[in-house]
């Protein structure tokens, strides 16, 4: 029989220690001659990233030996560090960021000239011809000729008996060069400040000579206000590609001087592309084209062919990784599912089997213990929009809140902004839920998944819509009874911590709020980033210095004197995105008027908090600041926090 206890105060197993010791990060899956490749994070070894590979006959292999660690750092994001040809993978090491050959049976050897790091140089997103002799790439300088970095199409000999040489630049960003099957052609996209890839990108397609060249650049698809994602050939060698032409990412088939929509729908088979290396489609054997579709917040994997209507693939899973890939008719993919991590999934599209390759987590909590979370849409904008967002209610076998009581509520802002909460399990969510805590992790207008005119609800309006969307989505669950309006907070970090900011400081509808290094003046990520987001904030806000005045009206640091309640703030003292004297002005206003406030600042960590350490005490930190600030009792040990001004 369920005791009932205070909602908040109800002993999980969800810990976090739990959640600090962390999953295993696990990305990139790929397939080659049966032979299935992914990604796989080290966290006791500093977060390195190994390159495993689980062969054909069920052997498991970490291929990239210590101190290689494949990650690029093009565009600072990175993705696309590794491809397969064969059973010889190629990919990019963090700290030189030099491209790697690596035979079979052989230790990795550079093909690229060195040390990259002191030349300015990063590659990514390679592809390699039919006959394995050369490798075409995305390559970036850091030179000291500009302001930024020179992002250019090149290509190399495999072997590395000959230096990379330009086949294609004069764009401000490339990404996605791929080879037709015939190996005669290429397609390549493009995009140029101040559009994000988005807002507006083109398709290339040229005729590519044996030696590497280009001839015959054609632009085959672009405009003003369409994204172009994933071109990629299908095995009879037609261009298929992603756009959002009609206002959603559906797949197209170039066709001539016409692009087919094979599945027209409201529904998204694109995602933002912030790394490279993504695929949300892939062509199967039978001639059908697997995809990852997102509609109202959740995922599927469907099927879709010309003139047929979609088929749904019988999978548990809600959430699907933005690479997928395949082989005659077997895919792989990471997926997670509401009571499910992220695993490593090998598909039979043909028989329906599938097997688990690899799970990040090897120990979950009993589902007893998890909560179902469901989507929701709401209205917000005063009625004249709906937004949306994922609830998860409390959940705890052992425990029922008391008659009468209405559980408190946290608010999760996604950072991004123009990402999108995925529907799968999340231990830190969890470790609330199991509490008594509810939560609802919002896509606020502006995230992806919801079409080009959600996406542009935030067009100039950051800082606006997102905070307004977190505020509709608290007072909507107040409203359905769901929560207790005299207790809710609203938690984020980087850029959710900066809507968290804005919903402090520029309106009361919180009674608390947690802030991990959250952004707070608008005008130092302006003015202060790389060039992948030097124009970033010109859609988010608008151009600067021209409208200096909003980006000083949006920043939170200069109407610090507004913040009416408690607040914990966390932040790391190596912040070079956000230096901790953003967080210490907070800290300074809530002192001088004398409102509740904590403060924990963490040697050695940097923007995103990486030691398992940092992680528990944040986490333990934070739920110690509610107890105290919504008056429950704490059913565990946890080391105090100071808090300032608490009676």
């Amino acid at each position: 029989m369920p005791e009932a206890a205070r909602y908040g105060s109800w002993l999980s197993p969800v810990t976090a220690v739990l959640i600090a010791a962390g999953e295993v990060p696990l990305s990139a899956p790929d397939v080659s001659d049966g032979d299935v490749y992914w990604l796989e994070g080290k966290p006791l070894e500093g977060g390195r990233v190994v390159l495993v590979k689980l062969a054909a006959d069920g052997t498991r292999q970490e291929l990239t030996p210590k101190p290689y660690y494949v990650r690029t750092r093009v565009h600072e994001y990175g993705g696309g560090a590794f491809v397969v040809h064969g059973s010889t993978v190629f990919f990019s090491n963090f700290a030189d960021q030099r491209l790697y050959r690596q035979d079979p049976g052989e230790e990795p050897r550079p093909i690229t000239r060195g040390p990259s790091v002191a030349a300015g140089l990063r590659y990514a997103d390679a592809r390699l011809t039919q006959d394995g002799r050369l490798l075409i790439c995305i390559r970036e300088r850091h030179e000291t000729e500009g302001p930024e970095a020179t992002n250019e199409l090149v290509v190399m000999p495999a072997d590395g008996s000959a230096d990379a040489r330009v086949i294609a630049g004069g764009h401000d960003f490339y990404a996605s060069p791929r080879i037709s099957p015939d190996g005669r052609r290429l397609a390549w996209l493009t995009w140029d400040h101040a559009r994000m890839p988005w807002d507006g990108s083109e398709l290339w397609v040229a005729d590519l000579a044996d030696d590497g060249s280009l001839a015959n650049e054609t632009r085959v698809a672009s405009g003003s206000q369409e994204s172009i994602f994933q071109p990629e050939w299908s095995p009879a060698g037609e261009l298929h590609f992603v756009s959002d032409r009609t206002g959603w990412w559906n797949v197209y088939r170039l066709r001539g001087d016409s692009a087919e929509n094979l599945a027209p729908m409201a529904a998204e088979f694109g995602a933002p592309q912030w790394v490279f290396g993504m695929a949300t489609y892939a062509f199967l054997a039978d001639g059908r084209i697997a995809s990852i579709m997102s509609k109202d917040g959740i995922d599927s994997l469907v099927f879709v062919q010309a003139g047929q209507p979609i088929q749904t693939a019988d999978l548990p899973y809600t959430a699907y990784g933005r690479r997928l890939r395949s082989s005659g008719n077997t895919l792989v993919f990471t997926a997670a599912a509401p009571t499910e991590a992220v695993a490593v999934i090998r598909f039979d599209a043909a028989s329906g089997s599938r097997e688990i390759l690899r799970r990040s987590l090897a120990d979950a909590p009993d589902a007893k213990y998890i909560s179902r979370l469901r989507s929701i849409a709401f209205p917000t904008e005063g009625g004249a929009a709906t937004a949306y967002a994922i609830y998860y209610p409390p959940a705890n076998a052992d425990f029922v809140g008391p008659s009468g009581e209405k559980p408190p509520l946290i608010v999760e802002s996604h950072g991004g902004p123009t990402s999108m909460t995925l529907a799968q399990l999340s231990l830190e969510i969890q470790f609330w839920t199991s509490r008594g805590f509810g939560v609802v992790d919002v896509n606020y207008g502006g995230s992806s998944g919801f079409g080009r005119a959600y996406r542009e609800r935030l067009k100039g309006r950051w800082g606006i819509v997102d905070t307004e969307d977190c505020i509709s989505a608290a007072r909507y669950l107040v409203e359905q009874g769901e929560a207790d309006g005299r207790r809710l907070a609203i938690r984020g970090g980087s850029a959710g911590g900066y809507t968290t900011l804005c919903a402090l400081i520029f309106h009361d509808d919180f009674a608390a709020g947690a802030s991990y290094f959250g952004e707070a003046d608008c005008e130092t990520l302006a003015t202060d980033t790389h060039k992948f987001e030097s124009r970033y904030l010109d859609g988010l806000i608008g151009p600067y210095p021209q409208t200096k005045d909003v980006y000083y009206a949006r920043s939170p640091i200069h109407f610090a004197e507004r913040l009416s309640c408690p607040v914990i703030l966390f932040q790391g003292l190596d912040d070079r995105v956000v230096p901790p004297s953003q967080a210490e002005r907070m800290v300074e206003v809530l002192r001088a008027k004398h409102l509740p406030v904590a403060y924990l600042a963490f040697e050695g960590e940097q923007h995103g908090f990486r030691k398992a350490e940092t992680i528990r005490r944040t986490l333990e930190a934070e739920l110690y600041f509610y107890s105290r600030v919504f008056r429950f009792p704490l059913a565990e040990d946890i080391a105090p926090v100071d808090i300032e001004n608490l009676a």
